[in-house]
């Protein structure tokens, strides 16, 4: 994929103290600057947007087929923004992701899933609309799926804390951002794993 010029660089940003590492969009914060995150976790939001990536270490979910996993993962998710209700979350697309156009080369398999959650933040009442777009890699060697979401908001509720947000100045980030992310991921340390 070529670049699209946005980015303030195309260097791989070190993840999980160096064990991984992956282009991450421009405009990106790292929250755990800001707050305490899981160790199983890297958190990024645009500096603009609401827009944020998280990756996830995850237990393997050997139970799951492989096709199906994405799909676990995601309602795992909404029930943990409370979006389970019915309607509340919907998948658009799991596809499988081309072994070949990823660094990750140690997974099995990985999968592509598009779908919209209707979630609130901080456990408010408002909800906001959100694209999730959500890559999974599975390691069933190290007992691990590693699980990478871009959480973009499409309608902000006016009750929302997020409708405070100031107008975009840069630009937002993109699918393409979020599939140079994907196919970037590497790993560098197996022991992260414990």
């Amino acid at each position: 994929m070529q670049g699209t010029g946005r980015h303030e660089s195309n260097a791989a940003r070190p993840l999980f103290g160096g064990a991984l590492s992956a282009v991450i969009p421009h405009n990106a914060s790292d929250i755990s600057e800001l707050r305490e995150i899981p160790d199983n976790q890297e958190v990024f939001a645009h500096r603009h947007t609401d827009q944020s990536l998280i990756v996830d270490l995850l237990e393997y979910q050997s139970h799951v087929e492989d096709s199906e996993a994405a799909r676990y993962h995601f309602e795992d998710l909404a029930g943990s923004y409370e979006a389970s209700s019915a309607g509340a979350s919907v998948v658009g697309s799991v596809d499988p992701l081309p072994k070949p156009q990823l660094s990750l080369q140690e997974c099995s398999s990985a999968w592509l899933l598009t779908g919209t959650q209707h979630i609130s933040k901080f456990n408010e009442e408002a909800k906001n609309t959100v694209n999730i777009h959500l890559g999974l890699f599975r390691l069933p060697q190290f007992s691990t799926d590693i699980l990478v979401t871009f959480n973009d908001p499409v309608q902000i509720n006016p009750q929302s804390s997020s409708a405070g947000v100031d107008g975009v100045i840069t630009a937002p980030w993109t699918v393409q951002d979020f599939h140079q992310l994907l196919q970037t991921l590497r790993l560098l340390d197996p022991g992260v794993f414990g």
